[in-house]
């Protein structure tokens, strides 16, 4: 099973930045443990948001020929959080891209409000390393219908 922690990119740069919104649901189970009376959307989760939406900006920058894999977080702050009903916005904007990974810098925001803000790196991954087998990420993004969310500001009726 996969699990996506953005539901859409609202805006995208190629190489520069990218925003993509988390509509945290109390339909997510997770929410029913963490905590009972107080949901709230899990730091952990959060931080997999804003590397999901950093992974995507830094793949995109090589068309997806590398497995970009989560190397650190070497800095997160949490300024508060975010409950059922609230968009979360995640702002990435590319600090660094090279042969062997690349970095970036995300904040999340609930409307005006800082939920949290990190600094991400990653590591590329070609296919010839990888232990775990063979991982086509271009097919991945493609056949999971995952680049849908890089229609950026399109309706369901494609307008």
């Amino acid at each position: 099973m996969r699990w996506f922690w953005i539901d859409r990119f609202v805006e995208f740069e190629s190489g520069k930045f990218a925003k993509a919104v988390k509509n945290v649901s109390l339909a997510e189970e997770h929410l029913h443990d963490h905590f009972p009376g107080f949901a709230i959307m899990p730091g952990s989760l959060m931080i997999e948001g804003m590397a999901q939406t950093g992974g995507i900006l830094l793949g995109e920058v090589n068309d997806f020929e590398h497995i970009v894999i989560l190397a650190k977080v070497p800095k997160v702050t949490f300024h508060s959080w975010a409950v059922p009903g609230d968009s979360l916005v995640y702002t990435a904007t590319l600090t660094d891209s090279r042969d062997e990974g690349g970095g970036v810098d995300v904040t999340a925001h609930v409307g005006d409000r800082l939920v949290a803000e990190a600094e991400i790196m990653f590591v590329h991954l070609d296919q010839k390393d990888a232990q775990f087998g063979a991982i086509d990420q271009k097919n991945f993004v493609f056949s999971m219908n995952l680049l849908g969310i890089l229609d950026v500001g399109q309706a369901g009726d494609g307008t």
